[in-house]
């Protein structure tokens, strides 16, 4: 069947690729309200995509109303987030800062949620998260009615013991964050692994 998401079938794309691309990681991200709380908030429209600046994307939707989300302010406003991992231990505290709540009501505080200092930036961190990115937004693309954050990592804290120190690489054996899958309600675990050896 095809599908044509710019004409017929556009009122579905979001379900279409959703439920396609995936699993999709999910950027748990932390920024600073105006009046100095957290916003902590999930969004699955994700990925790191490229080293040399480490760079990142996420892509927070709009409101229903078509207004921009607070991350998405918060960002634009003071230039820095950080995002979060999410681990198994994490993933309903996660799903519970996606709720819409009165506006200065910090998503942390709400689900109890303790957070850490940053290094260099100023939102802080989620301390139970096995790894948190901290960025500075590098610029913001608007692309019809999705807008993309594009941020540069300055520092990575990892939890120790998803680290092989010697050789700076992750254990991907007992590292297991959760996955985004389709729309509206499916994630996944990511402990099903295997090895393919790349070819010469």
């Amino acid at each position: 069947m095809e599908l044509d998401l710019l004409g017929e079938h556009a009122d579905r794309a979001y379900a279409i690729l959703a439920g396609l691309v995936m699993p999709r990681p999910i950027a748990w991200v932390t920024t600073l309200n105006e009046d100095g709380t957290v916003n902590a908030a999930p969004f699955s429209f994700f990925n790191v995509f490229g080293d040399d600046p480490p760079l990142l994307i996420f892509a927070p939707g709009d409101r229903p109303n078509g207004t921009p989300k607070d991350t998405a302010l918060n960002a634009k406003r003071s230039g820095e987030f950080v995002v979060n991992l999410v681990s198994e231990e994490l993933k309903e505290a996660m799903n519970g800062t996606s709720a819409t709540l009165p506006h200065g009501v910090s998503e942390t505080e709400h689900m109890g949620l303790v957070t850490a200092p940053s290094s260099i930036v100023a939102p802080p961190r989620i301390a139970a998260a096995p790894a948190s990115l901290e960025c500075k937004v590098h610029s913001i693309q608007e692309i019809g009615s999705n807008r993309l954050i594009l941020g540069i990592v300055h520092r990575v804290h990892v939890q120790e013991l998803l680290l092989d120190r010697e050789h700076l690489r992750i254990h991907q054996e007992i590292y297991h964050p959760v996955g985004r899958m389709g729309s509206p309600n499916w994630y996944c675990h990511t402990a099903d692994l295997f090895e393919m050896v790349r070819p010469k």
